[in-house]
């Protein structure tokens, strides 16, 4: 299956079937895609809790109250949940704990090379944070680039997922103690396998026409 492929019949999944659990060779693969994630300028803002047991689920449906309870379902009937956490602030102990990282890794030929990715790196930090006071939505916006990979690879192994805004990420943030460990909650994603249930899984998908959303210059 190729790209186009998977982008034109992978759907969000409303409805799972408890009784099938993804492989956790294919789990492993998906962790992997969220940890080797692109971010900009490799901040790396954040923190993945996944949910696979039926208690750990269960901790994570028992917020979805009210106007997200119809969420709930889906977060029990999944294989696994991850909840994407951005870090509350992007301090010199994050940056340095990045900077020793990439050097580990090999990224740096000179010392000149580190210090110009530490300098880069600490410029958009300090331009979110203390000039257009925009670090929450910067971070945000990293989170949701690992999200679009997470869902494209899970099509592409064939597990189905549901990503949910429909949550109530200040409940979240207390029942998995978030604040504590310098972490939010942004957003959820349910993966596992569609059921017969699965309406969405019957219909059509709907897109505007390319000639709407391309422009070519």
């Amino acid at each position: 299956m190729n790209i186009a492929q998977i982008a034109t019949t992978r759907r969000t999944c409303k409805a799972f079937d408890p009784a099938r659990k993804i492989d956790a060779a294919v789990l492993a693969d998906l962790k992997t895609v969220l940890r080797y994630a692109p971010s900009s300028v490799n901040s790396q803002p954040w923190h993945f809790v996944i949910a696979g047991s039926d208690a750990g689920k269960e901790t994570l449906a028992a917020t979805l109250d009210g106007a997200f309870a119809y969420n709930a379902g889906k977060v029990r009937g999944a294989s696994h949940v991850v909840v994407f956490c951005a870090r509350t602030t992007l301090d010199d102990t994050h940056l340095n704990t990045l900077l020793a990282q990439e050097e580990s890794d090999g990224r740096f030929a000179t010392p000149e090379a580190k210090a110009g990715q530490a300098n880069s790196r600490g410029f958009y930090v300090t331009l979110h944070r203390d000039q257009l006071n925009d670090l929450d939505a910067w971070a945000d916006r990293q989170i949701y680039i690992a999200l679009g990979n997470l869902l494209q690879a899970a099509a592409a192994v064939g597990v189905d997922a549901c990503p949910m805004e429909g949550i109530d990420v200040a409940a979240l943030d207390t029942a998995l103690g978030l604040p504590e460990k310098g972490l939010r909650a942004v957003v959820m994603c349910a993966l596992g396998y569609s059921s017969e249930q699965d309406f969405n899984a019957k219909l059509p998908k709907s897109r505007l026409p390319a000639e709407v959303v391309f422009s070519e210059i």
